[in-house]
């Protein structure tokens, strides 16, 4: 291979910017289509990480189920009855539905006013068990979550959430040990909450307060009612297929028409999680459709434009094909041209790309919590190579062309 010496810079240079309108709007094409494909895909990743914040700390393969009137009469109870979940209901369904790895039972009130001195908040009062804590992940950064004793002996104690805290103690003081009223019950405060995910069950983690199960029961008069059972499938096992079970056996114990649709209500988080991902596989295959169809298009503008310059060149060509330059050195010339062309273009789009995803990157981020707007190195060496594979075949065309000339070519276009 000949050496790639500073003359054939200079010769590159000069060919490129013989004509600069021409270079400049050539490489337009393959600028634009690199700064759209990297775009799209930090973009992507950006968007995908901030909604992934919103599901942070909970348990994907987790199914949810309530009660709801019934849509159709069965073995002599009306359409439209009304009927409840119960304590019983939790062993029943452990009993029978074997993948099922966590289940346990949720109450709440909602608009509750929380006081602590002369400081109030509204929010929601939850009564839960400390398994719980597995479904939606508490962070609890001061004090202890809710425990096994606390249930056994409806201790009234409590859990508060980050606005909780943050209202009711602006001044960041330990608030464990001291008691909050809570629509007239004061309840000790064992705990401090700092979970800020937006996917929650029965109100949002920071403006909800968080007691014992049994003393939600007791306190709030509920008897042995539930309003929600929340469970996890075991691992290997799809929570589609376990929440038809479960469906089935509340349905045989409760009397409920085995194929009411409206007497459950459930909710599926496996499906709303597979959602999230199968949009942003498409909104990536998207991007790689537009950025690589907008690519290949400013390849071909730049072996369209290679070929012309071939052809304004056949004199000059043809002369050192005269002199004794060899098909390979011709040929290395004019990929070197494309492929300079190709990657000065390119890394102009990859920067300009990069620094707007920054921009998005400052503006989406908050303290301690990047938005993650940018591609990984890998992906930025990826675009590299591609861009240097555009090249090549931007002007293999233009280069067996040129391979092809002859000298006696070159005296007859003279």
């Amino acid at each position: 291979m000949r050496k790639f010496d500073l003359d054939t810079w200079q010769e590159i240079l000069v060919t490129i910017t013989r004509n600069k309108t021409r270079s400049v709007l050539t490489a337009f094409g393959i600028f634009w289509g690199i700064f759209m494909l990297i775009a799209l895909m930090g973009g992507a990743q950006g968007l995908k990480y901030l909604m992934s914040k919103q599901f942070q700390g909970f348990a994907t393969n987790s199914g949810f189920l309530g009660p709801n009137r019934t849509g159709k009469a069965y073995k002599g109870f009306q359409q439209g009855r009304y009927w409840d979940l119960e304590n019983k209901d939790v062993d029943i369904i452990r009993r029978n539905v074997d993948e099922i790895d966590i289940i346990t039972p949720t109450l709440a009130r909602w608009g509750i006013n929380a006081v602590y001195q002369d400081k109030s908040i509204s929010g929601t009062l939850k009564g839960l068990y400390p398994a719980y804590g597995v479904i939606e992940e508490p962070e609890v950064t001061i004090g202890r979550y809710i425990n096994d004793m606390d249930v056994r002996d409806q201790r009234k104690v409590c859990v508060i959430g980050k606005r909780i805290y943050e209202t009711l103690f602006p001044g960041g003081e330990n608030p464990c040990g001291k008691y909050i009223e809570v629509n007239g019950i004061y309840y000790q405060v064992i705990g401090v909450s700092m979970a800020t995910g937006n996917i929650s069950i029965n109100g949002r983690s920071e403006t909800s307060i968080t007691i014992p199960f049994s003393t939600m029961q007791n306190n709030y008069n509920f008897g042995n009612k539930i309003q929600l059972l929340c469970y996890t499938a075991k691992k290997g096992y799809l929570i589609n297929e376990v929440e038809k079970k479960v469906a089935q056996v509340v349905k045989k114990t409760h009397m409920i028409h085995p194929d009411d649709e409206q007497a459950l209500v459930q909710v599926n988080a496996q499906a709303m999680f597979s959602m999230v991902d199968s949009l942003f596989s498409g909104i990536n295959v998207l991007g790689w459709m537009v950025g690589l169809g907008t690519l290949l298009a400013g390849a071909i503008g730049v072996s369209n434009i290679m070929m012309v310059t071939v052809r304004e060149r056949t004199v000059e060509i043809g002369i050192r094909r005269a002199i004794g330059a060899k098909p390979s050195d011709i040929l290395q010339q004019i990929l070197s041209e494309s492929i300079v062309l190709t990657i000065i273009a390119g890394m102009a789009g990859i920067s300009f790309a990069v620094f707007l995803l920054n921009i998005m990157d400052t503006a989406a981020s908050s303290p301690g919590s990047p938005a993650h707007f940018q591609i990984s190195f890998g992906q930025a060496i990826g675009a590299c190579v591609l861009l240097i594979v555009l090249g090549v075949l931007a002007g293999l065309a233009p280069a067996y062309r040129a391979m092809s000339i002859k000298p006696i070519e070159a005296i007859r276009d003279e």
